[in-house]
């Protein structure tokens, strides 16, 4: 009997072009170091013309990408991976494109049977050709105040602002098309937000814990996420066990609707009522020292990097199958 051929080094990618290239500069730093922790042989590498050579110049790689932002998560490198034939960590092209793009997955998600807010999705031209003024006006009839106002493809907040008044709405709107060319609409949800990570493994999906997520400022924004001590976080969440076992329902479930792969992240606002609305889900969730994925796998009880070498491990044995 052929004995199965072991992987080679682990590439994680990290950086890119994005507006979250620090952050997944971090967050590369973070499994890179993992990943040695474990006896793994790393290679650390970034967007360039020199990737593609370098892959190809490795004895079977598996790669462990962690670009955040359109970049890493509308995927186009996952497209890239698979031409080159070399396994890696996390959704597939499909899977990780429909997740980043907000108009197209919370769809999907309420589709599923998942609540969700209700949202309208408005392409830049639209809102230019039909005019600032009478759109806002429909806008604020249809919502009221307060609304959310966010790019249909981005992370980590950027662009995302809460509007308290009509006055307030072309401005972020403005703010939202920075980001690309759809701008999101949605109600308000009040509430508790948590965000419940999901891990892929041998056994199937797995639930982590809920990360209750308090920030500082009310408003769990860039600097809110990245800034060390802007954020409380609360591992598990404050919640009772039947609306945690909720929250965790809703992430399997949406992790299912979206067909992600390996580990996802779900963001969840719980109302006062007890009722978990999604919010948005990340196919590649950030592992840096304040993302609260990381923490939650800690508090579940398993070793960081032991689980991202079994992520490894797993993705190159379905690579061999």
């Amino acid at each position: 009997m052929s004995q199965i051929p072991e992987h080679g080094p682990i590439v994680v990618l990290s950086g890119g072009l994005s507006h979250e290239r620090e952050v997944s500069l971090r967050s590369g730093r973070r499994v890179s170091q993992a990943l040695r922790d474990q006896g793994r042989e790393v290679i650390e590498a970034d967007l360039s013309a020199d990737l593609i050579d370098l892959l190809r110049g490795l004895d079977n790689p598996v790669a462990f990408p962690l670009f955040h932002g359109g970049v890493g998560e509308d995927g186009g490198l996952q497209q890239v991976l698979s031409l080159l034939e070399v396994p890696y960590v996390g959704s597939s092209a499909q899977a990780a494109r429909r997740t980043f793009n907000k108009a197209i997955a919370s769809p999907l998600v309420a589709q599923a049977g998942i609540l969700t807010p209700d949202a309208v999705a408005l392409p830049h031209d639209m809102f230019r050709e039909l005019g600032a003024a009478t759109l806002v006006a429909a806008l604020a009839e249809r919502f009221g105040f307060p609304v959310m106002v966010k790019p249909a493809r981005s992370g980590s907040a950027l662009g995302c602002t809460r509007v308290e008044s009509a006055a307030e709405l072309p401005a972020a709107m403005v703010s939202a098309y920075s980001y690309g060319d759809v701008a999101i609409i949605e109600e308000f949800i009040q509430g508790t937000e948590v965000a419940v990570g999901v891990v892929e493994l041998d056994g199937g999906p797995v639930a982590l814990p809920a990360v209750e997520i308090r920030p500082n400022s009310g408003f769990y924004d860039y600097t809110a996420r990245y800034t060390a001590g802007e954020t409380r976080f609360i591992i598990p969440a404050e919640v009772s066990d039947s609306v945690a076992s909720a929250c965790a329902d809703v992430a399997l479930g949406v992790h299912r609707a979206l067909g992600l792969h390996s580990l996802s992240r779900a963001d969840i606002i719980v109302r006062p009522d007890g009722t978990p609305v999604f919010l948005e889900a990340n196919s590649a969730p950030g592992m840096t020292e304040t993302s609260p994925f990381p923490q939650a796998v800690e508090v579940y009880g398993w070793d960081f990097g032991l689980l991202c070498a079994q992520l490894v491990d797993n993705v190159w044995k379905e690579h061999l199958r």
